[in-house]
């Protein structure tokens, strides 16, 4: 019975509704993903299972540079549990809004587009589990700009095809 019911739930859960970039736009912002990240960020986040259970917590401090072609993030990820991991993307824009990206453990390449205020970015990424090894995620990744200085982050994060969670993250350009 219990698996049934958890059968439900993951199904569920993987109905719910998702942005899409033909959504209203709730501002005049333009996010310019090469701008925003142009400089010291620093982002807090977390990881919440399909049941909304907060599983981890974390902060990153981000470095990047804009070189006119390629937009590279060092972001330096500090866990709760004191543990720490480095990824380091590298972003090409492909065209006024899309972009193509890599990072160490991406499978082959992110693409992402930006729409008005909101930048959307699918990629699949093997991550580090705590306590060793690495899982295949395939990430849905969603980006709001809120104010000149603030974006907010909602990733929905699958396994196997199924929602297994989200990663919310709010990202502030340091002064």
């Amino acid at each position: 019975m219990r698996r049934a019911v958890l059968a439900c739930v993951l199904f569920l859960a993987a109905c719910a509704g998702r942005p899409a970039l033909d959504d209203p736009q709730l501002s005049g912002r333009q996010l310019n993903l090469e701008e925003f990240f142009a400089g010291d960020l620093v982002a807090h986040g977390q990881f919440q299972d399909v049941l909304g259970t907060v599983r981890r917590r974390f902060e990153v401090a981000i470095t990047g540079t804009w070189d006119g072609e390629r937009l590279t993030l060092v972001e330096d990820f500090v866990y709760e549990d004191a543990s720490t991991e480095q990824r380091i993307w590298t972003l090409i824009k492909t065209g006024p809004d899309t972009w193509r990206g890599t990072a160490p453990g991406v499978v082959g390449e992110a693409f992402g587009e930006e729409r008005g205020d909101t930048f959307n970015w699918r990629y699949t990424i093997d991550l580090p589990l705590p306590g060793g090894g690495t899982t295949r995620f395939a990430f849905d990744d969603w980006m709001w700009l809120l104010a000149e200085d603030r974006l907010l982050n909602r990733a929905y994060m699958k396994r196997f095809g199924v929602t297994i969670g989200e990663v919310i993250i709010t990202f502030e350009k340091r002064r």
